[in-house]
């Protein structure tokens, strides 16, 4: 299952077009050197494989990707193939396209003609981290550009202003800090316009020896709470109004680890608090820790409809997190 960027979920027929790959990105499996079986599906093929699955409705859409086994514009070219007889055989459901680091502008747009959403994985925060992943990509060329012509081929009023850009980082397999890659994810959204940043922590042991993420303090448990962080962090700032310079890390840059970091946010700023939850604005009412946007709404609609709300339990089953939320709200009328 699929997640997407609205919070509706689906399940998509993923896939590699080839597991061939000539990078020597340094926590992946697949990189080059590496002794794997290796195989491709020719575009016909993998189009087969899909539709079976599509008309037998365990699938709603398609996500593809591919390894490098010649020059980013062939395995491209292998995807848009792929794309394009599914699109001329009158599919017209949800097709994600992975851009291959280094592709063509022309490439870039093809895909982006075809698809429902595309992305370039930017796998760390910055050149100097990237570096340590890669010496076959160029970090500026190969990542950042491709993601620049997306932006500007989907930007309003395009012709392709209905596709979708999306991101993703590999966390922990260089040594970023946290409050790096926020930095570079509230960049994408505001200057990049992209929908959605995705987080993939990575797993000792899949990676090459030496790599930073190798020789992490985490354990791979704590590696994955860390992408939970990443994710709460990524849902305040999309969703609750926070900017990345309100994020609260630990001194050394990064998310705690124990606590969620909305409620470490309401931890440091006593002073916000309590919050009058018959007078709050929306945005004050998600700065509540234990309030989402189901429960705010609630409120509102409890607000517009004339009630004045008197305890937390008009909101519905005092649950764990309403219980938190207790002593971060006043009743005030």
């Amino acid at each position: 299952p699929v997640t997407f960027e609205n919070g509706r979920k689906t399940f998509l027929f993923k896939t590699l077009v080839s597991n061939e790959c000539l990078n020597d990105c340094r926590y992946c499996p697949l990189r080059v050197g590496i002794d794997s079986r290796r195989c491709a599906l020719t575009p016909e093929e993998t189009a087969k494989a899909f539709l079976e699955y599509y008309h037998a409705r365990r699938v709603q859409g398609i996500f593809l990707t591919s390894g490098m086994s010649n020059t980013p514009d062939n395995a491209m070219d292998q995807i848009i193939s792929t794309a394009s007889i599914l699109r001329r055989g009158g599919f017209k459901g949800y097709m994600h396209l992975k851009v291959i680091p280094g592709a063509s502008d022309a490439a870039v747009e093809q895909a982006v003609a075809l698809a429902s959403a595309v992305s370039v994985n930017i796998e760390t925060a910055g050149e100097e981290h990237f570096k340590k992943l890669s010496q076959s990509k160029d970090y500026m060329n190969d990542i950042i550009r491709p993601m620049k012509l997306i932006s500007k081929l989907t930007e309003p009023e395009s012709k392709y202003s209905r596709v979708h850009q999306t991101t993703q980082f590999v966390v922990g397999a260089s040594d970023e800090t946290d409050s790096e890659i926020v930095k570079y994810s509230w960049g994408l959204y505001k200057r990049l316009g992209l929908n959605r940043v995705y987080f993939s922590a990575y797993q000792r042991g899949l990676g090459e020896e030496g790599l930073p993420g190798e020789r992490s303090a985490l354990s791979n448990a704590e590696l994955l709470n860390r992408e939970h962080r990443l994710y709460q962090t990524d849902w305040l700032i999309r969703k609750y109004g926070f900017s990345d310079d309100e994020i609260p890390f630990e001194s050394d840059g990064n998310l705690s680890l124990t606590t969620d970091p909305k409620e470490l946010w309401a931890m440091r700023h006593p002073e916000v608090f309590p919050i009058d939850i018959n007078r709050a604005d929306k945005f004050e009412l998600l700065r509540i820790p234990g309030l989402g946007p189901v429960t705010v709404n609630t409120i509102l609609r409890l607000r517009k409809n004339g009630g004045k709300i008197q305890s937390i339990d008009a909101l519905g089953t005092v649950g764990k997190r309403l219980t938190k939320a207790k002593k971060y709200v006043k009743f005030g009328y």
